[in-house]
């Protein structure tokens, strides 16, 4: 007689799930009728578990490849070609990582949506407030960017045909608009096509500096231009850190990792999606950095769509424009998706299309693209502060919260025998976990200095930003792309 206990079969089988290797998320390809974020979801209602794995990656590379790649020539040189090559791998080394850890997260903890609920879980309602508050106020900072990024855009298109107050305003709007999908599977199709777009505009450019004289900010001197790169430079500490923490800003998309792999139809494909990403982001930067500047020198402008002419900046600007929307409307997105299930998690309306899900979420939207459209037009100096603010929120949400997230799952790991719930953790005292404990020590300390430091000097150069140019109105008509 065998004394094996009868196996009791599961009362849902799509929420079946098996054991998993480290960083691997599963669950059934099929659509769950229940989902641990957004709870019951019905036919009628929104998918929100509809990106694909192709999808994934558009939208991982969109939320990386946007603002952040237009500076990294500047960056180098300020750094030198060496050093900047050196900072760029180490973070995106680091930020890989911190990248991967969100996949194994979730896969352990499946209510989580966002960085604020891994806050909560680490450091209870304090740290879910701290995060929840820094990652809003963070994607709201980049949104106004963005909408200051399409106006620029927009002048210089069309060689400054209307009021900057008004082309914020149309950006602001068109960010509304779409930024007001409810599910990011919708969203798949526009990542890629502003990535394709934006990855354009930089190659044009690319293409375009190599083959030109000289950039068109270098002096018309007699004879052949040469440019006057440098392989190692010589900046201040402030300068330096400042330069950092745009390599950072270029990768700080990390945040937005947790609502899109809570959105993934079949989350056992995360780290492939996240391996595509990362190596095809870094590559990206690496080329377009190095070439630019190699041909730019010191003359590299920033944005670097403007450094190869007024036509060609015409030309760049017009394919990055659909891109630079896209980064826009899904900054909008995120940080209002977060209020929406702050606001309904628990209730029907989450996953219905009830008139309080409507209004509840269309009121996010607006809220968020309100303030950030106030921020784009009002605040003075907006660049040095949009810098400040990447240098103090991106990083902390890059950096910290990953080694923490490690070190809650691991510190208290068992000692001695193997793991026969398959969750991956280590044996504490392990030689295994020890490195990862140093690892996780080193990514805290490192993102913590980054974060001072780079907050130190974005202050700074805020400062002197604000003397040099005497103060600037807000709501102002001037031409903010030096088109016209």
């Amino acid at each position: 007689m065998s004394t094996e206990a009868p196996k009791m079969k599961p009362e849902n089988d799509d929420l079946v799930q098996v054991p998993s290797m480290l960083g691997e998320v599963q669950s059934h390809p099929g659509i769950a009728a229940h989902d641990d974020v957004f709870g019951e979801m019905s036919e009628g209602g929104p998918n929100y578990r509809d990106v694909g794995w192709l999808g994934t990656v558009a939208l991982m590379m969109k939320t990386q490849i946007g603002l952040g790649v237009l500076s990294i020539p500047s960056a180098f040189d300020t750094l030198g070609l060496i050093p900047g090559l050196i900072c760029l791998l180490v973070i995106a080394a680091i930020t890989t990582w911190s990248d991967y850890m969100i996949g194994v997260f979730k896969l352990r903890h499946r209510e989580v949506y966002s960085i604020a609920d891994a806050g909560g879980l680490m450091f209870g309602k304090v740290g879910k407030a701290f995060f929840g508050s820094a990652f809003v106020l963070y994607w709201i900072f980049v949104a106004g960017s963005g909408m200051l990024s399409i106006s620029i855009a927009l002048n210089a298109v069309s060689t400054h045909a209307a009021c900057t107050a008004i082309f914020v305003a149309v950006a602001a709007i068109v960010g509304f608009v779409f930024g007001s999908i409810r599910t990011l599977g919708k969203m798949g199709f526009l990542a890629w096509g502003g990535l394709f777009c934006i990855l354009t505009a930089i190659l044009i450019v690319t293409i375009a500096v190599g083959i030109q004289d000289r950039p068109a900010s270098a002096p018309a001197t007699p004879g052949p231009w040469a440019s006057d790169y440098k392989i190692i430079g010589n900046p201040s500490f402030t300068e330096g850190i400042t330069a950092v923490s745009s390599l950072i800003f270029a990768y700080a998309g990390t945040p937005a990792f947790f609502a899109i792999v809570s959105e993934m139809r079949d989350p056992q494909y995360y780290t492939r999606s996240l391996l595509c990403c990362q190596s095809g982001v870094t590559s990206i930067y690496i080329t377009i950095g190095t070439v630019v500047y190699y041909f730019c020198g010191s003359y590299v402008a920033s944005p670097a769509l403007g450094s190869a002419g007024a036509m060609v900046k015409k030309v760049a600007y017009g394919f990055a424009l659909p891109g630079l929307i896209v980064t826009t409307l899904l900054v909008i997105h995120l940080p209002a998706k977060i209020l929406f299930i702050r606001i309904l998690r628990g209730s029907k309306h989450l996953s219905s299309n009830s008139a309080i899900h409507w209004i509840t979420w269309l009121s996010c939207t607006a809220s968020i693209t309100i303030i950030a459209y106030i921020i784009a037009s009002a605040i003075p100096v907006f660049d040095g502060l949009v810098s400040l603010v990447g240098a103090l929120l991106g990083t902390l949400m890059s950096f910290q919260p990953m080694g923490c997230m490690w070190l809650y799952d691991n510190w208290k790991a068992g000692r001695g025998g193997a793991d026969p719930e398959g969750t991956g953790k280590l044996t504490r005292g392990s030689k295994r976990w020890i490195g990862m404990v140093v690892w996780c020590i080193f990514v805290i300390s490192a993102g913590t200095f980054c974060m001072v430091a780079g907050t130190y000097g974005s202050v700074v150069g805020v400062v002197d930003s604000y003397r040099a140019s005497g103060g600037s109105s807000a709501w102002s008509c001037a031409d903010n792309s030096n088109s016209s």
